[in-house]
């Protein structure tokens, strides 16, 4: 029998940004409330994004049993809880020269899950010389809170959702040269969704519109085989089938007071049979060749058909009962070089044809292109089939290793990505700018120092998606006042000192230029100058 518990808590004030950057960043001025009254008031330090903090405790207790050498239990129990805290985004955004939001914040995200999972090896069975059952519970709570600036009106919405998963696993060596894998598996979600309108002078509270539809449910039913099939030392080859039929289900009786839908339910009946074929060769020990294609199906879920909320300053996302599964084909190719472990290379290349893409674009509700949302005139958009999409990318990678204690690591990719919507091509918006990291490591007995350096390429207007061209708050400015991602790097240095098999210690230093700037998409910007302190004993 083994037991392992787990007990932590963190705690994290308003994070500082650094020093040297683009001063769009800056948080120069914030929202305070007292006495029921909102005030903009100067942020003394402008560096300081004010109010990030938050604070959360996570909890795990697992248990293993072992009755026989061939099967074991286990049993895991998973608990993790948050403070209150600001979605940071929403609160830097201006309306009228002045901040819109004063409040803007998530209540605790709560989760929880119990997962118990059987395992049995046999040498004897003729279907399986090992088999694993799981099944698990998880429950997920989260509200979103928000209050325009001087408003009496503080909006919210609160979801619960239940989630059961089985899963059925199989392995079987059919020969020397030969394994096979196969199962099931089912997944379950019940969605609760609630939304309200509270006067914050008189208390009064009203029902609102939820974001979700309440009492919805989507579930998923597969069924995988997978072979593996390694003829020599020198090549391999893995294909697998997958069949999942997905099934949801949507009412907005309760929403349609607000939305008066051309609609009162939403279902979903659809599965699809997806694959996937790969080789690996090694023609020579100092070469690896890895090809694979696969097809990936998506069917539409609760958040596609159904969700309300305000997407960006200006629009509000209501639900669409007529979407269809998006598709996806991809192919890529590796290689990988080795010089007699002095020197190692690799590369590879990608690309993915999405079909029927599930894009959010500008709608229509009962011959509307407005609606009032949340007091304000709001431009309606829904979640739609309406593009085609290209995703491509190289990436690349070296080792060099000058002495045994002695290591330069690089590592860069290219990405690349559009939509084609009625001929017309556009930016896709989850295609990051290029990125890469290099390292220059040293080890030797019980110390081990780690010089690297963290970069990433700029991302132009013209190259933005039309959706995130309009999030000027979380961008900087470029020449022609436009919003643009600016390229930027860090150095940092990491250090380890092992005393014995029992105690570690370990010093970073980060962002050691105290370098201000902002991952791309992100709305918070990243942590400047910080050094980092850790001691770890076991037992």
């Amino acid at each position: 029998m083994g037991v392992l518990s787990s007990v932590s808590y963190t705690d994290f004030d308003d994070l500082r940004m650094g020093s040297h950057g683009p001063d769009d960043y800056l948080r120069t001025e914030y929202v305070v409330t007292e006495n029921g009254v909102d005030n903009i008031v100067e942020n003394k330090n402008p560096k300081i994004q004010n109010p990030t903090g938050y604070d959360q405790i996570n909890l795990m207790q697992k248990i293993r049993l072992a009755p026989k050498d061939n099967v074991t239990y286990d049993l895991g129990l998973y608990y993790s809880t948050t403070s209150e805290y600001s979605r940071y985004d929403r609160l830097i955004r201006y309306k009228d020269d002045h901040l819109r939001s004063a409040e803007w914040n998530y209540g605790p995200q709560r989760w929880f899950m119990s997962n118990f999972q059987f395992t049995k090896l046999s040498s004897r069975s003729a279907f399986y010389d090992k088999i694993q059952a799981n099944v698990a519970y998880q429950n997920f709570q989260e509200s979103r809170i928000d209050r325009d600036y001087q408003s009496t009106t503080r909006n919210s919405t609160e979801e619960h959702v239940d989630a059961i998963s089985a899963n059925l696993d199989f392995e079987k060596q059919l020969s020397l040269k030969t394994e096979f894998f196969y199962g099931l598996e089912y997944v379950y979600n019940k969605v609760h969704s609630y939304g309200r309108e509270e006067d914050i002078e008189s208390n009064i509270i009203i029902p609102a519109i939820s974001r979700y539809p309440n009492g919805s449910d989507w579930s998923s039913m597969s069924a995988y085989t997978n072979l593996k099939y390694k003829p020599s030392s020198q090549f391999v080859l893995q294909t697998g089938l997958r069949y999942n039929h997905v099934i949801a289900n949507a009412s907005f009786e309760e929403n349609n007071v607000f939305l008066n839908l051309p609609f009162d339910t939403a279902d979903i009946n659809t599965g699809a049979l997806t694959g996937t074929a790969g080789v690996s060769w090694i023609p020579a020990d100092i070469i690896q060749w890895k090809l694979n294609f696969s097809t990936a199906f998506r069917a539409p879920n609760i958040d596609d058909i159904g969700k309300v909320f305000d997407s960006e300053p200006g629009a509000v996302v209501v639900p669409n009962d007529d979407l269809n599964p998006e598709y996806a084909y991809t192919g890529d190719l590796s290689v990988r070089l080795n010089f007699e472990d002095k020197i190692i290379i690799d590369a590879a290349t990608y690309y993915t044809f999405l079909d029927d893409a599930l894009v959010r674009r500008d709608f229509e509700l009962n011959g509307a292109s407005y609606i009032e949302y949340n007091g304000e005139d709001s431009r309606v958009q829904a979640m739609q089939n309406a593009a085609e999409a290209r995703i491509y990318g190289f990436e690349a990678g070296i080792q060099i290793s000058f002495t045994e204690a002695l290591k330069l690591t690089s590592q860069y990719n290219v990405i690349g990505g559009y939509e084609l919507e009625e001929g017309e091509q556009s930016p896709l918006r989850h295609a990051a700018p290029n990125f890469g990291n290099t390292h220059l490591s040293w080890q030797h007995n019980k110390i081990t120092i780690d010089a690297f350096a963290m970069y990433n390429a700029e991302m132009s207007y013209l190259d933005l998606a039309p959706s995130e061209q309009s999030k000027d708050y979380i961008y900087a400015s470029d020449a022609d006042g436009n919003p643009y991602s600016p390229s930027w790097c860090t150095l940092n240095l990491r250090t380890q000192y092992k005393f014995n098999s029992e105690l570690l210690v370990t010093a970073s230093l980060e962002n050691i230029t105290d370098q201000r700037y902002r991952p791309y998409s992100s709305g918070i910007s990243a942590p400047g100058r910080n050094l980092i302190l850790a001691l770890k004993y076991t037992l």
